[in-house]
């Protein structure tokens, strides 16, 4: 049986022991990270007006939305239609039920890469469609959302085929049991864990999803999460196939309404002959302890901590800060710079109806990469959770919604990009004491000015963005200034329809 298997195995049995006989429990889809609605709900959670329903996890479920919106309190509040209007947009019939739909439109980009601070590939304009089946019964959803991507075969990050003119992927795949005190999962979707609006460090949807396995036990107090996954085999010098793993768990804290605290760890196991082992897919363990960080043979892992504080009404802190490596002991000139990230955030109300959020992420010079390269926290060359180390950004970013429909934001951002890139082989011993901490080689600076929109009008599905940037120091060639357009968008119209199963 595949590691994954056995580990959702597990975690239905323990789901099963947890959920009295009598508490059946209807299921309820995931909100897929891409929806154009999601924008307006994140900006009512960043401005106070509605709880978060999973602090620095997403996604969450259409029924979680449905929940926080419905206990928002709309007295003489000016976003009090939006938060009525979302009610009626993500309130889904209880009951055993199916869904079909399909969308189609097209994409145009400046550069084929989805990442706008870091472009890569040729410009162009390609269609797009999707297809959607959804079902729950019970405790059981089931969802199936291929989609037909032209676009694929010329993305240097696309994992999958590029020899044909019409490529294919899963957005979301995926099969859950949900209960009263936690929920099973198997299949693929979009994750990100960290600050809304940011690549999370540990998992994000920066890379294209895989097929993995994970449960979420507790209630809102206390809260496990667990994912497991097998990545993508490689080859080392000799020609031998190298089995590579990952595994993460959260565990989190609320002790209040306004406080939520968590810790975390990942981990990437690489070898000829290796195997899933129990130990790693132990969500109770604390993996850090046996290996340092990742600087053994047995196994990379990064350790890491998230936190959500209300100050106020008017301001919610935000930060995420993760240890891939601390060199507490000297040892002289073969010592390794220490290797982390972090990410600051704050957001809140302006005026009646706007909001605004603000955030600093850093990513060390070597961070996410170690000296086995099997055991970096990538997967086909691209990251599990950041994509780029030796980094800062910081960003500031109103939004401002239309109606109930549509958001506009109006986005600020300053990157600088050291030349350490998370596929580049890890320094020897010799090299070591010559490598910074943050910024190798010439620093990369892009100040950009963008806006972006995104929403759903009727039939009509829309996320663009668009903005000029200024590089200094482009392509890390010192002295070379460049300003560019860097647009990004996807455009469709959809139909569905849905009933009761009998």
């Amino acid at each position: 049986m595949p590691a994954p298997a056995r580990v959702l195995r597990a975690a239905a049995l323990l789901c099963g022991v947890l959920v009295p006989a009598r508490s059946a429990a209807q299921s309820s889809p995931y909100l897929p990270l891409d929806d154009p609605r999601l924008p307006l709900l994140e900006h009512l959670i960043a401005r106070g007006d509605v709880a978060d329903p999973s602090p620095q996890v997403r996604p969450f479920r259409y029924a979680d939305a449905v929940r926080v919106l419905a206990a928002a309190d709309t007295t003489g509040a000016p976003s009090r239609t939006l938060i009525q209007s979302l009610r009626q947009e993500f309130d889904i019939p209880a009951g055993d039920r199916w869904h079909l739909a399909a969308r189609g439109g097209g994409q145009a980009f400046s550069h084929i890469r989805r990442d706008v601070l870091h472009p890569l590939g040729p410009d162009g304009v390609r269609p797009y469609a999707e297809f959607t089946g959804a079902a729950t019964m019970g405790p059981i959803v089931l969802v199936s959302r291929p989609a037909a991507e032209p676009r694929l075969p010329d993305d240097p990050e696309w994992p999958g085929r590029t020899d044909l003119e019409l490529a294919w992927r899963m957005v979301e795949a995926y099969g859950s049991a949900q209960f009263k005190y936690g929920s099973v999962f198997y299949g693929q979707m979009d994750r990100n864990w960290g600050p809304a609006g940011i690549t999370g460090i540990p998992i994000s949807d920066y890379a294209y999803n895989a097929v993995e396995a994970g449960f979420d036990v507790g209630v809102e107090t206390v809260r496990l999460q667990s994912v497991a996954r097998t990545l993508t085999d490689e080859r080392d010098s000799l020609g031998l196939r190298v089995h590579r793993y990952f595994f993460a768990h959260r565990l989190s804290v609320r002790p209040s309404r306004r406080l939520t605290l968590a810790l975390w760890e990942t981990t990437v196991l690489a070898g000829e002959d290796r195997e899933f082992d129990a130990r790693f897919r132990n969500p109770l363990s604390l993996l850090l302890l046996a290996n340092q960080y990742g600087l053994g043979a047995d196994g990379n892992i990064m350790f890491g901590f998230d936190g959500q504080w209300h100050a106020s009404r008017a301001l919610t802190l935000e930060g995420q800060l993760a240890i891939d490596d601390l060199s507490y002991e000297d040892t002289g000139s073969g010592r390794y710079p220490n290797r982390w990230a972090l990410t600051l955030a704050a957001s809140g109300p302006l005026g009646g109806r706007l909001g605004w959020r603000t955030f600093y992420t850093q990513a060390s010079s070597l961070a996410f990469r170690t000296m086995s390269p099997f055991e970096s926290f990538t997967d086909a060359g691209v990251g599990l959770g950041r994509n780029f180390a030796d980094m800062d950004q910081l960003s500031a970013l109103a939004t401002v919604p239309v109606g109930t429909r549509w958001l506009f934001t109006p986005e600020l951002t300053v990157l600088r990009q050291g030349e350490g890139e998370i596929d580049d082989p890890f320094p020897t011993a010799a090299e070591a004491g010559d490598v910074p901490q943050l910024f190798i080689g010439v620093v990369e600076r892009t100040y950009r000015a963008a806006v972006g929109v995104s929403g759903r009008q009727g039939p009509l599905d829309l996320r663009a963005s668009a903005g000029m940037h200024h590089v200094v120091n482009a392509e890390h060639q010192e002295g070379r200034t460049v300003n560019r357009f860097e647009g990004r968008l996807q455009v469709t119209l959809g139909v569905s329809r849905g009933g009761t199963l009998r």
